[in-house]
């Protein structure tokens, strides 16, 4: 069962542009990428899909040096399938398999600009990082998470609450009865999570705890994967790092935790491969002054989110009953979960083409300490983010930062319903997806 995604319509779009570039789409595994190639194939008159870590024998066609007419014309006799410009997509799957593939993306704009090229890889980071100039200008990235919230509401048949969702805002909450059952929904995605073996199963009727089994593979997978990262470089010092990320979520990262067998230059090395294999995502930190925030970002001083949060909450052993019953979060992992799924929707709703960075802002005074879990750049605007697990709490930390940078409002993220005050609006968990549209972003 095919789960719609929100990067079909970038694909679509990309489709039936007049002026096209070869697609490179970058993400971790098994968040969906071939699926979604695979859906738009069906819209073109031939498919030809090449797996290039499986399919080692096609390597010697690119390797060859050979103009990339001829390389179509070698493909298409191999798999007995027409290569027509316009007709035929050319989807080359797990290409970081075969660099000299990746090299002749270049020449397909420059020679068959005509021609659908799509390309996909899980661990392609890691390539592309000693291929800097692999095809600057004449090649499209596009970066692929798991499921978002808004696309789970679609995988769950709630297409219509999720369009509803839509008519309100911070001076129209939703009704009781709606803003409840989202609620509900939304504590289901967050055991859940997005990668889309978990959704698809739960959609077809698995219970919580038999969706749980599969997180539990997906781990095991994913940290298997972890002895291809980079030769001679262990794969049990990756699992160390990948857990004290999940163990440290929601703080800045301490580089001597606890029964840590690693030295700093290891832990370092080891943050930066999990971050190009596309499951952590750094949170760093910023003075926030001005914009753009990374011009006064402290690359020394970074939080780490797990890319998915029912993979969080498996690596954790967080207990699925308390998360369904409590209503409030914090008695959950000290309401880290809660940050973390913000982060992650703040990562899946900016553009699909950009690689978002995210950034938090922390005031280190003797005396006067204050911490914001976001701040988000929203155009030539700052707008701090303080993330509440429950629906109580203070925003000392949010006030002062208004008051210091001198800033109109704040938002407030929580499990409350949309809510307006004098300096803060707050925003339902649920929500978030729909931040960059309510501000006008």
């Amino acid at each position: 069962m095919y789960l719609p995604r929100n990067i079909d319509t970038t694909l679509e779009e990309w489709r039936t542009a007049e002026d096209r570039k070869p697609l490179l789409i970058r993400g971790a595994r098994q968040v969906g990428k071939t699926s979604a190639v695979r859906k738009m194939g069906e819209k073109f008159t031939h498919f030809i899909e090449l797996n290039l870590e499986e399919n080692t024998e096609i390597h010697q066609v690119f390797n060859a040096g050979l103009p990339v007419t001829e390389i179509c014309e070698q493909i298409a006799l191999i798999v007995n399938k027409p290569i027509i410009p316009g007709k035929t997509l050319l989807f080359l799957d797990e290409i970081q398999a075969c660099h000299a593939a990746i090299g002749s993306l270049r020449f397909f704009y420059e020679k068959m600009p005509d021609l659908h090229v799509v390309a996909a890889g899980s661990l392609l980071e890691f390539v592309l990082a000693e291929l800097p100039s692999f095809g600057v200008g004449r090649i499209r990235s596009l970066f692929m998470y798991p499921l978002g919230f808004k696309e789970f509401l679609r995988a769950m048949n709630e297409a219509a609450l999720e369009e509803n969702l839509q008519q309100y805002h911070f001076q129209k909450p939703l009704p009781e009865a709606l803003h409840n059952k989202l609620l509900l929904l939304h504590k289901k995605f967050l055991i859940i999570g997005g990668m889309p073996q978990v959704v698809s199963a739960f959609a077809k009727g698995k219970s919580l705890f038999e969706v749980q089994r599969l997180i539990d593979d997906l781990i095991i997978s994913v940290q298997a994967d972890f002895d291809k990262y980079k030769q001679r470089f262990p794969g049990i010092r990756l699992i160390e790092a990948f857990n004290s990320v999940a163990a440290q979520m929601g703080t800045k990262f301490a580089y001597h935790y606890p029964e840590s067998t690693l030295n700093y230059p290891q832990i370092k090395e080891c943050l930066h491969l999990l971050q190009l294999a596309g499951i952590i995502y750094p949170v760093t930190q910023s003075a926030a002054n001005g914009i753009p925030l990374g011009a006064e970002a402290n690359s020394k001083k970074r939080k780490f989110l797990i890319y998915d949060s029912g993979v969080f909450q498996r690596l954790l052993g967080l207990e699925v009953g308390q998360l369904l019953i409590q209503n409030d979060f914090s008695l959950v992992n000290k309401g880290n979960i809660a940050e973390l799924y913000v982060g992650l929707e703040l990562v899946k709703s900016e553009d699909p083409y950009s690689n978002k960075q995210l950034y938090y802002w922390q005031r280190e005074a003797r005396n006067s300490q204050a911490k914001l879990d976001y701040v988000y750049q929203c155009q030539n605007r700052i707008i701090p983010i303080e993330v509440k697990s429950g629906t109580k709490g203070s925003m000392y930390s949010l006030y002062q930062f208004l008051k210091e940078k001198q800033l109109p409002f704040g938002i407030r993220i929580s499990s409350e319903n949309f809510a307006e005050m004098s300096e803060v609006k707050v925003m339902p968990l649920y929500a978030v997806h729909l931040l960059r549209q309510l501000l006008s972003c």
